[in-house]
């Protein structure tokens, strides 16, 4: 199920309402500027990462014994690539600027997640959840109430709370701060697509990003330890409201709240992709459906960022996504790249130390140390979060490439699910 800002009356998330605590529905009646988008790919675009990725159509270069591309796939733009060499197998339209829906919040996560501490807590004041667009999506933040920083991130990745991320924003300075905190970090990573306007990726006009820049979001993201748990976490409690019996006691309960990556949750059309471990989805009126997902077999890590298919059937995103993850898997070692990953702007630098690098526990301690595996979120049932063997590092080169450690804690999500 999609984690929409704002959805219409005729939404296809209405079949799936049951799984949520909280309604996604907004008024018919909801008018936000069209992000200015044109309605064709430009006939040449960014460079970034590759001549072949400005170009706009299909590009993927098979070699001998490689699988051809699925015919099915109707989305505006989509890439493959190998989360850890950084090569792109094959991409459409890669540096298309569209509007990016929630998938948005990666780079918010990215930004924003190391500055504090999973433990620290906040009061939420009415200001901090003022200025959020008609119809977004929530996760049921109250005003007065005092949420952990782990429980705010929990809200970002799995109900996409556009309360969530203003709260965070509003620790971070507020709302234009925060903004210009991530299109600072946007440069950083070579993301030159994308322009934030709103931090929770909510229609707004001259928003925009790209499959490729998406891409460089999760790949930056996933070097942190706490971004890996939140974003592949299935199912977690979050605290209700403080509430008053005739006695005067009061007392505080929770409520169950679930991932709405359906790659990672499963539905009632679609199962559990195997190997799936995040990232992030999003799905807005101009955006249509946006996701971004990371999935390991075989030793193998693979990215696919799939933007707004034509075909509006239910959970089109994701079926498209598991057929180009499918594709990736049979094809990897049989296509000669057409791309790559670009490596941030501080990873040549002497000395620097990448920003994907930073503060791999949110705040705190270093994401480049082995860890015997990554603690649960408390509530998950143990089912989606990041455990493995090792962190994952960013190893920088004499030359400055950019690297990723192959052993990621990537979950297998199938064989513990069965376990559990």
């Amino acid at each position: 199920m999609l984690a929409p800002h704002r959805t219409t009356r005729r939404s296809l998330l209405v079949t799936s309402a049951a799984l949520i605590s909280v309604s996604l529905t907004a008024p018919a009646a909801l008018a936000v500027p069209a992000p200015r988008t044109s309605a064709t790919p430009p006939a040449q675009m960014s460079a970034v990462g590759g001549a072949r990725l400005g170009r706009a159509g299909t590009q993927v270069d098979l070699a001998g014994g490689a699988p051809v591309l699925p015919k099915d796939l109707t989305a505006r733009s989509w890439i493959v690539a190998d989360a850890e060499s950084g090569e792109v197998l094959a991409a459409h339209n890669a540096h298309w600027q569209l509007p990016p829906a929630s998938t948005l919040k990666m780079l918010f996560a990215d930004t924003v997640l190391p500055k504090f501490p999973r433990s620290q807590k906040h009061k939420v004041a009415a200001s901090d959840l003022a200025g959020m667009g008609e119809g977004s999506s929530l996760v049921g933040i109250k005003e007065n109430e005092t949420y952990t920083v782990h429980d705010l991130w929990l809200g970002v990745f799995l109900r996409s709370g556009n309360d969530a991320v203003h709260v965070l924003a509003a620790m971070n300075g507020g709302v234009p701060q925060t903004v210009k905190d991530m299109n600072a970090h946007a440069r950083e990573l070579r993301a030159l697509d994308t322009h934030v306007v709103s931090p929770d990726g909510y229609d707004a006009d001259r928003q925009v990003s790209s499959a490729y820049d998406l891409t460089l979001f999760a790949r930056s993201g996933l070097q942190k330890k706490d971004f890996r748990e939140y974003c592949s976490t299935v199912r977690a409690k979050f605290p209700g409201e403080t509430k008053k019996d005739k006695k005067g006691r009061t007392s505080r309960g929770s409520f169950e709240i679930q991932n709405t990556n359906r790659l990672l949750s499963g539905d009632y059309d679609i199962s559990v992709y195997q190997g799936i471990a995040g990232v992030k989805n999003g799905n807005t009126t101009h955006a249509g459906a946006t996701f971004t997902g990371v999935a390991e077999r075989d030793g193998r890590v693979l990215l696919v960022t799939v933007m707004n298919p034509e075909k509006k059937e239910h959970n089109e995103v994701y079926k498209e996504t598991a057929r180009l993850f499918d594709w990736g898997f049979k094809a990897a070692g049989k296509v000669r790249p057409v791309g790559e990953l670009v490596p941030p702007t501080s990873a040549g630098r002497p000395g620097a130390t990448p920003s994907a690098g930073r503060a791999g526990g949110g705040g705190g301690g270093s994401s480049s140390r082995p860890v015997a595996g990554a603690s649960v979120a408390k509530g998950s049932s143990g089912a989606g979060v990041a455990l493995g063997i090792t962190a994952g590092v960013l190893a920088l080169l004499a030359a400055g490439v950019f690297l990723v450690n192959r052993r990621w804690p990537l979950p297998d999500l199938v064989r513990r699910r069965s376990r559990s």
